[in-house]
């Protein structure tokens, strides 16, 4: 979550849990117990010995607090959820300094809001996972030449709208540099022995610069793709949604989300010098049927985020800027809100468009919560004003995102 304040303070208390690192699997290997300090990256490496893993991260050096309280989209999706999903119990330390188990039976209102509320109801000092089995997987970076935009576009739509197989999981990223595009799509299949899945038949019929998709272990995979990880850079993330009925609707949304990114993109050049842009891609994420009735099979109590499968077929997609001279702050993120208002107003023309905003791909602009709708907004602010009736984690805590006062 790059927003400003997020992780930091000025002139104030800083509670740092990189010491909080306990990590402890149950005899019975079906749930794990994760401390806040470690990274997705350490749950997977101490999993993979005893045949299992986490419903988790994508790239090795996330936290395991920020991704499962904003939600959590993950490569088990389709299987299993949200991350979120998959806390079966949180120890939290209130406002007031008391310490409270949440799960389905206790606190079970907090336990609800935890699964998307982000940091507006304590401090979260331990998560207990589900653990799932996993030797290796079918996984890895297949790179596309921009060229090849209509047929990946094609495939994305096709994938959200007609795939069934619940093992796979696909995250198509659009990467811009030196104003040379190419796509570097991710491909998983839950399987560690089975090579070519037919439902990603039409991802592999595109032609590819450079494949890495082989069989490794989900730890292995999130490592390699932490060359998208630039430490010590300046970079915003901004977020939306468009839902629909069918390949149709889904194919002109995402038509809408890559014309108005690559036709903003000179305003961008014009703002920002070449040798200060470090990076520039935008992400779509299917969050199709199967992935909805996954979380509502795995999480029967629900969580906040709102998502109505009934709606239809969502995909959430990303925007990314890296850039290295913080002289041009204010014109990235003026530029980034720009793109996300053309796109919103564009597909809400359509009747594509969708509130939902993920959390973790959201930038500081944007109403995470009211994305939520107002019914699951309203719950959260009453289980917030409960639990922090002093509003300690709206007034006193800067950063992040606030559900309100």
């Amino acid at each position: 979550m790059p927003v400003r304040g997020a992780n930091s303070v000025d002139d104030g208390i800083l509670m740092v849990m990189s010491n909080l690192t306990n990590i402890a699997i149950a005899p019975d290997r079906s749930s794990i117990n994760v401390s806040p300090g470690l990274t997705w990256s350490d749950v997977y490496a101490y999993l993979i010995d005893f045949d299992r893993t986490a419903v988790g991260g994508r790239i090795s050096p996330i936290g395991v607090s920020g991704l499962a309280l904003g939600g959590g989209i993950s490569l088990h999706g389709n299987q299993y959820g949200w991350a979120a999903d998959n806390v079966l119990e949180y120890e939290v330390v209130l406002a007031n300094g008391e310490v409270a188990i949440a799960n389905e039976t206790t606190h079970n209102d907090l336990f609800w809001a935890l699964k998307g509320g982000g940091p507006n109801f304590g401090i979260v000092t331990n998560f207990k996972l589900r653990a799932i089995p996993s030797t290796k997987v079918l996984a890895g970076i297949y790179t596309i030449n921009g060229t090849e935009m209509e047929p990946l576009m094609s495939a994305v739509a096709n994938y959200t709208a007609h795939n069934t197989d619940a093992f796979s999981h696909i995250l198509p990223l659009v990467e811009v540099v030196d104003k040379s595009t190419t796509i570097g799509l991710v491909l998983f299949y839950d399987s560690p022995t089975q090579a070519g899945p037919a439902c990603l038949d039409e991802f592999f019929a595109i032609p590819s610069i450079k494949s890495t998709v082989e069989f490794k272990t989900i730890g292995d995979f999130v490592v390699e793709r932490n060359t998208f990880s630039i430490p010590d850079i300046n970079d915003v993330l901004f977020a939306g949604t468009i839902v629909g009925r069918d390949y149709d609707d889904v194919h002109t949304g995402l038509k809408i989300i890559h014309d108005t990114f690559y036709e903003k993109l000179s305003e961008l050049d014009s703002a920002v010098p070449a040798e200060a842009l470090e990076y520039i891609g935008i992400a779509w994420q299917p969050l199709p049927e199967i992935w909805m009735n996954a979380s509502q099979r795995i999480n029967p109590s629900g969580n906040p985020l709102g998502l109505d499968p009934s709606k239809g077929l969502y995909i959430a997609w990303a925007g990314i800027v890296m850039w290295n001279d913080s002289r041009y702050d204010t014109a990235v993120a003026d530029w980034a809100a720009e793109v996300t208002g053309v796109i919103d107003r564009t597909t809400k023309a359509k009747g594509l468009y969708d509130p939902f905003k993920y959390m973790n791909d959201a930038a500081g602009f944007q109403d995470v919560y009211g994305g939520y709708g107002a019914k699951s907004r309203g719950k959260l602010l009453e289980i917030s004003r409960k639990y922090d009736p002093w509003r300690v984690f709206q007034t006193s805590m800067p950063g992040g995102f606030k559900i309100g006062v």
